[in-house]
């Protein structure tokens, strides 16, 4: 869980580095196995969205923790980066709104990333 938290914590700060809007952590802990945290971000363009992208890569790599699988790159649209203990979703405004993961994770708790600290 502490792993988990220095990587969310890392990967928020690597999406409000590249200025991704309404970064949200869900803290998922308590009601699934595949992760301990859900960070979703908006990007405001395909080029925003990939630089989102490998902004956390680079970030999380440098710290030593490995990518495991990214799906969606080429499209630019939703970008799923799973690092085991967390997994990130970037999108472009149209897909947020029309996946709403927020609402599907809503038994989430959503934290702030001073609660990372």
């Amino acid at each position: 869980m502490e792993q988990g938290r220095e990587m969310a914590r890392l990967a928020w700060q690597a999406l409000d580095e590249k200025k991704g809007e309404d970064i949200q952590i869900i803290d998922i802990t308590g009601i699934s196995v595949m992760a301990d945290y859900f960070l979703i971000a908006t990007g405001n363009s395909d080029s925003q969205v990939r630089a989102l992208v490998e902004n956390v890569e680079e970030t999380l790599q440098k710290s030593g923790y490995l990518l495991k699988q990214r799906e969606g790159y080429q499209s630019g649209s939703w970008v799923l980066l799973d690092f085991g203990d967390i997994i990130v979703h970037i999108f472009d405004k149209e897909n947020r709104l029309f996946y709403d993961l927020e609402r599907i994770w809503r038994d989430g708790r959503v934290v702030s990333v001073e609660e990372l600290m």
